[in-house]
C-alpha cells in the first residue's frame, strides 16, 4: 500500500495572520528606536527608510532570501545615517532587530491550527517550508516538526524548485509521497506541483482562483479540514 511519507508546511499566512504580527513586531520596534535611539527613530518613521532598503539590498543582493539579515543591515544603515560611529551602529541595529524578532515570533495561530499540527504530525514527518524568518522554537510549533527549510538556509525563495527539492532530500522521500500545504498559489500551490508534489491550498478568505491560476490537489477553507484532505489524498495514492 503507498503512503505518504511526507508532509511540507508553509507557515506566514497558513498558520497565522503574519500581517498582524509584523505590525504588532513593528510597533515594538518602533517604541524601542523611540526610547534608545532617537536620531535613528526619527529616520525609520521616515520617507528615508524605504531608500535606505533599496540602498541595502542594492549592497546586499544576496540577502533578498534571508530577511533577517537583511532587516539587520537595514537597520545599520539607518543607525549610520543617525551618525552613530560603525561599531555602535551595528550593536544598536542588533539590540533593535532582537525587540523586532521577539515580535515577530509573537504569532496569533489561526483557529484549529496547533491541533491539525499535532494530528499531522503524529501521523506523518512534518517539515516547515517557509520564505519567512520566524523561527518555530519561538513560536512553539518545533515539536511537531521533523525539520524546517527556509528561503534563507536555501538561498532562494518559493516557488524556486531548490526549496522543495532541499526539503525531499532532507526527508529522503519522492515528490509523489510528499503533500505541501499552503496559502498561495503561486509560491506554494505551483511551486509543488512543479516538482511533482501533491498540495493543499488553504484559502481561509475563501478567494476566487482564475482560470490561470494552478490548481491545488485539495482545497480547504478551515485548517481543520486538513487532516482529512491530506488522508484523501493519501487513499488516493492506493486506489
Amino acid at each position: 500500500m503507498s503512503r505518504l511519507q511526507l508532509i511540507t508546511l508553509d507557515l506566514d499566512n497558513t498558520l497565522w495572520d503574519v500581517e498582524k504580527t509584523i505590525r504588532a513586531a513593528e510597533q515594538d520596534l518602533i517604541f524601542w528606536l523611540q526610547t534608545n535611539a532617537e536620531p535613528a527613530h526619527q529616520i525609520y518613521v521616515s520617507n528615508d527608510l524605504l531608500e535606505l532598503r533599496e540602498q541595502t539590498l542594492r549592497q546586499h543582493p544576496n540577502l533578498r532570501h534571508d530577511l533577517s539579515r537583511l532587516r539587520i543591515e537595514i537597520l545599520s544603515n539607518v543607525m549610520r545615517k543617525a551618525q552613530y560611529k560603525e561599531q555602535e551602529a551595528r550593536n544598536l541595529a542588533k539590540a533593535a532587530f532582537e525587540v523586532f524578532f521577539a515580535g515577530r515570533n509573537r504569532v496569533a495561530f489561526f483557529p484549529g491550527a496547533l491541533e491539525m499540527l499535532k494530528t499531522l504530525s503524529e501521523r506523518y514527518p512534518v517539515y516547515a517550508l517557509t520564505n519567512g524568518n520566524a523561527d518555530a522554537s519561538r513560536t512553539g510549533i518545533s515539536p511537531f516538526l521533523k525539520g524546517a527549510i527556509s528561503s534563507a538556509l536555501v538561498g532562494a525563495s518559493k516557488p524556486d524548485p531548490s526549496m522543495f527539492h532541499a526539503a525531499l532530500n532532507q526527508a529522503g522521500t519522492s515528490a509523489q509521497y510528499c503533500v505541501h500545504i499552503g496559502d498561495h498559489l503561486h509560491d506554494d500551490i505551483r511551486g509543488a506541483d512543479a516538482v511533482g508534489m501533491h498540495s493543499v491550498w488553504v484559502n481561509l478568505q475563501q478567494s476566487e482562483r482564475a482560470d490561470s491560476d494552478p490548481s491545488p490537489t485539495r482545497e480547504v477553507n478551515q485548517l481543520s479540514d486538513i487532516v482529512a484532505a491530506v488522508t484523501a489524498i493519501e487513499a488516493s495514492l492506493s486506489a
